[in-house]
């Protein structure tokens, strides 16, 4: 019976979440829309990695819910740091390609809205890895430490 409220609770939680990603998903495409219409600018290359990361994320999240998997559910944890990391670097990277090129600023301020929708989609696709593991597990993981998450002595990552 606690399996299934936990299912439940979960799952009315992640349908909030993927409402926000579809919000965001919007804003994305209405971005692009704006940027086809500016002058044509090359897309930083750490842009394009966060955005597969982010999908690749997202993928695993729900292949997680469906399969209530919480090691998949895990690596997307996981892969949140290398989207964390890279938001900064790319936010000094455009930053710097405004010093250079002021000319741009319209299409470089539509890349800078598009890496911040990307940082929190990939922020919403951790809630709900974080909510396959309350369901797949009974436990909380929201507000800990990365080792604690993946500690070995409270979980089997062989199932």
């Amino acid at each position: 019976m606690a399996v299934d409220l936990r299912y439940i609770v979960a799952v009315i939680k992640i349908n909030n979440e993927l409402e926000r990603i579809g919000d965001l998903g919007a804003n994305v495409a209405e971005r692009a829309a704006q940027l086809a219409q500016t002058e044509p600018i090359v897309v930083p290359a750490k842009l394009l990695l966060m955005a597969e990361r982010v999908e690749s994320m997202l993928q695993r999240a729900l292949d997680a819910l469906v399969r209530s998997d919480p090691t998949l559910a895990r690596l997307v944890l996981a892969a949140d740091d290398e989207v964390d990391e890279l938001y900064p670097e790319l936010i000094d990277e455009m930053k710097a390609e405004i010093r250079r090129h002021l000319d741009r600023l319209d299409a470089l301020v539509l890349l800078f809205a598009v890496a911040r929708y990307l940082e929190r989609l990939a922020d919403h696709t951790t809630n709900i890895a974080e909510d396959v593991l309350y369901m797949a597990e009974g436990e909380i993981t929201r507000h800990q430490t990365p080792a604690a998450i993946f500690s070995l002595e409270s979980h089997q990552f062989d199932s």
